[in-house]
């Protein structure tokens, strides 16, 4: 019998004393890595969303220093964006529990 996996966050810490990982073993590990990842780079994109929402928002405010357009464009991406955001999350929540 081998002893039992140890990991460290999302990396793997391999037991020397365990046999060699089949096939099949080492692409559902690289799928969980996979998942890992992606689900780290969606955050990523929630995070940059939010904040360009909030500088949208610096701009749409900003006054007469900005064009009429602009300003106007960025009022609709600061109201825009978090919801986008927000749905990121969402979908990653549903995907979670699937």
């Amino acid at each position: 019998m081998s002893a039992p996996e140890m990991s460290a966050g999302t990396a793997e810490v391999y037991n020397l004393g365990r046999d060699p990982e089949t096939v099949s073993q080492r692409v559902q590990r690289l799928q969980r890595e996979a998942r890992a990842l992606a689900r780290e780079q969606v955050e990523a994109l929630e995070h940059d969303l939010e904040s360009l929402a909030a500088r949208a928002q610096e701009i749409a405010d900003g006054g007469d220093a900005y064009a009429v357009g602009v300003r106007e464009m960025a009022s609709r991406l600061a109201s825009d964006l978090p919801q986008k955001a927000q749905s990121l999350r969402a979908i990653l929540e549903r995907s979670a529990k699937a």
